[in-house]
Order: structure tokens, then sequence, then C-alpha cells
């Protein structure tokens, strides 16, 4: 306090007028929380591998892991040679090529779908049972030896009338093959695609509940993505934001919103040589699912590309520029997830994920620090954007970009408290301050 006569302080309203516009907003406040309780605070994953039923094996992370580095060695066998095609700056040339090959080696796959949809089609009933009794084993392997993605499980056939019956047998199996092998892993992933109306997704609660209780486990245990393929999904009959919608329908489960590029372009008449994750209809379609899912702690996810990295070098460097374009771009408007559907794809998944967080970690942990300490400088930042830096590097050391050490001397910070400016609450450590 300043030297001086002190203020007096008056006011002219009852107590009672707080106590009543509290009481009244009671049942607003209890909404608020229960649609929009933010982000979960757990990883996201960087992509979701998409392999069919059939091809999936005990090898496939590691089998995808080394056809990603044979294709580096053959077609940008050292740093400089893969920044000169994604035309990367030369401070970032090795600090990328090192972590890429590095994640390539550990961890190439951090999320992976065993499709029973359209990258496994239709089959005999006995054909698809025995599929969907595999994938279970060898997901609980996985998970057992350790040598499982963070995130595994199987992408299902849809509530369509015509498939949904066998959508919900394999959905069985599989999570009753999971439960035989010792209980469902935590990092359990289950996706309902061309979701149209809200009721579907409502359908899949129930199944879900009704798994959950047969097998005595806790309401709520088993979450899902919703799949965004149809037009239906995004915009109702009666001009609302049908997605909005879904999200509420799944009562609390919904864990994701996945753009499918192609079956949504393809509802929308878009020429098949014009369906790409860059498309204003893409665009348009991904904006609503952003604005829908803000603040209810379901995350959004990009589509994929159906150009694929193989053939001769150039054709690859092409293939390859491309993607890390449409992922670099998707990044910006913070869809922070996307779909890959070749082995070919991982090398410039991780270079654009990489370079996206290391190319700004010294000005966001700069920026963060500062606003932890009170300093001042050329930004004045308020705790939203502390809320988004602290984000940024988070996501940025789960992947591997960024490393803990480097971040915690850049900022300051340890990762407890860079998760409280992530996820700020009432009298948490970073309303407290550093």
């Amino acid at each position: 306090m300043g030297q001086g006569r002190q203020e007096k302080v008056a006011t002219s309203l009852a107590g009672a007028v707080s106590k009543e516009i509290s009481a009244s907003l009671a049942p607003v406040d209890a909404e608020l929380e229960r649609r929009y309780p933010g982000d979960p605070g757990t990883r996201q994953p960087v992509h979701t591998v998409y392999v069919p039923g059939d091809a999936f094996t005990a090898g496939t992370i590691r089998s995808w892991g080394d056809q990603a580095l044979a294709a580096l060695d053959e077609h940008a066998p050292d740093a400089a040679a893969f920044a000169a095609v994604l035309g990367l700056p030369e401070a970032l040339a090795g600090p990328v090529h090192s972590r890429v090959r590095a994640k390539l080696e550990r961890e190439p796959v951090e999320d992976l779908r065993v499709d029973f949809e359209d990258g496994y089609g239709p089959r005999p009933d006995a054909e698809e049972d025995e599929t969907a009794a595999r994938a279970a084993r060898l997901i609980a392997e996985a998970y057992a030896e350790g040598t499982a993605a963070p995130y595994m499980g199987i992408r299902m056939k849809c509530m369509e009338a015509a498939v949904r019956d066998r959508g919900i047998r394999t959905l069985d199996i599989f999570l009753t093959g999971l439960m035989a092998a010792g209980g469902l892993p935590r990092g359990l992933v289950l996706t309902l695609p061309k979701v149209t109306y809200p009721e579907q997704v409502t359908a899949m609660v129930r199944l879900l509940e009704a798994f959950e209780e047969t097998h005595g486990l806790r309401p709520g245990r088993i979450g899902f993505e919703i799949q965004i393929e149809t037009s239906q999904s995004v915009l109702a009959a009666d001009g609302t934001a049908t997605v909005a919608r879904m999200i509420q329908a799944a009562e609390g489960r919904a864990t994701g919103l996945h753009y499918g590029t192609f079956d949504y372009s393809a509802c929308l008449g878009v020429s098949a040589a014009y369906q790409a994750s860059d498309h204003p209809a893409a665009d348009h379609a991904k904006a609503v699912m952003q604005v829908a899912a803000a603040g209810t702690g379901v995350r959004v996810s990009d589509g994929s590309t159906n150009v694929l990295p193989v053939g001769p070098t150039a054709k690859v460097h092409d293939a390859w520029r491309l993607h890390y374009g449409l992922t670099r771009r998707a990044l910006a408007r913070a869809y922070y997830q996307g779909w890959d559907m070749h082995p070919g794809h991982l090398p410039t998944r991780y270079a654009a994920v990489f370079a996206f967080y290391r190319e700004g970690l010294e000005q966001a942990a700069a920026r963060l620090a500062r606003y932890a300490d009170r300093v001042g400088g050329d930004v004045m930042d308020e705790p939203a954007t502390a809320k988004a830096l602290s984000g940024y590097l988070l996501r940025g050391l789960d992947c591997g970009a960024l490393d803990t050490a480097e971040v915690a001397r850049l900022t300051g910070l340890t990762r407890a408290r860079l998760e409280g400016f992530a996820m700020p609450r009432p009298g948490g450590p970073a309303a407290r301050g550093k």
C-alpha cells in the first residue's frame, strides 16, 4: 500500500441481492460444469493409424516403424537431404531429423485403430468373428508385453441398419476378448463411424452401458470417438449443428471428433480430384466441429491424405511435401491430430509436428516465464494465453518434440506447474503464481 489517506469503502446493495443472484444462477453454474468441463489433461496422440482387421498382426507397429525408417534411408538419407525436401530451416534440420529417427525407432505409432469398416469391408460372419477375437488377443498381448502403442482399439461398422448388428457383434467380441485377457487397457479407444443422427450416438451409449453392467465395470469406463463423415452430422435438417447435439448425446463418453476427408467430401459432391483436407468444405466442417467441441473435453482430429509416398524418389518427395504441408496447416488451425494411412507418412507426420513445436519453443517458453514471473515484455499476455502457451509446451513434450530438461531450463517451470497453467482451477497452482 502506498502512503496517504486510506479510502473509505461503501456499498449500496444489501447482501441478499448477491445471494439471490447466486441462487438464480446455480442451475447455470451446474450446467456449465457438466457441459464444459474443459480439456481432460490427458495426452492427445498426434495421429491415428488405420490398419485393416485382416492385416493387423503382432508385428504391425514395428513393421510400420521399420518401413518408415527404410523410406528415410532410401529417399532422404541424412538431415540435409530431408530438410531440403521439406524446406526446413538449417537450424531445425538436425534436431528434427534426429528426433524423427528416434521416434520411429522407439514409438513409431501413437494411436492405432484396427479397422472393421471401410478398410475391412463386408466379410462372412465367421471370418469377422475370428478377426475381432484375434484383434482383442493381439492388443491385450501387446499391452502385457509393453509393445503396444499408447492408444489402441477398433473402428467398428456404423449404426446404420444394413450393418448395425454386425458392428455390435464385432464390438462385443472385441471387448469380451479384452476382458477375458485381463481387462480393458487404459489406452483403449473405440471409433464409431458414419454417424448422422444423435440417436445413433445414444445407441452406442446404451450398448456400452449394457457391456459395463454385464462385466461390473465402472459406469462410463468406456468412451468412444465420433467420426464425422456426412453432411447431416454437421448441419441438421432444422439448421442446427448436429455435431453439438452428438457430443451431448454421448453423455460424457465422447473422447474425440474425427473428420473423414473422403466420405464427407463425396457426400457434398466434391470431385475425387479435389477431395482433400484443405478443401473449403473440409475447413467448414472442421470449424463447426471445433466450435462444438470447445470446452467439452472432446478433441478434434483432422482426416488423411490418400496420396501415398511410394514409387521413385521424385514421387515420394512430392507426396512428402504435400503431407508435411497439410499437417503443418492443420497444426496452425489447432487440429493436433490427424490420420496416417501408410508407413511412408510417418516421417513427414513427425517432421511437421516436431518442427511446429521446436520452432516456437523459445518464444513460447519466454512468454510463459515472463507471465509466471509477472515480468513485462513486448507482449501483454493474459491467463488464456498462458493456458495456450503451456498447452503448446505440454503437447510438444508428450510427442517427443521437446525434452523436459530444456523446457524446464527455458521456463523455470516443472511439468506440474505447466499443467497448472494449462488447466487452471480456482485456487490451483497457476492461480497462486510461481
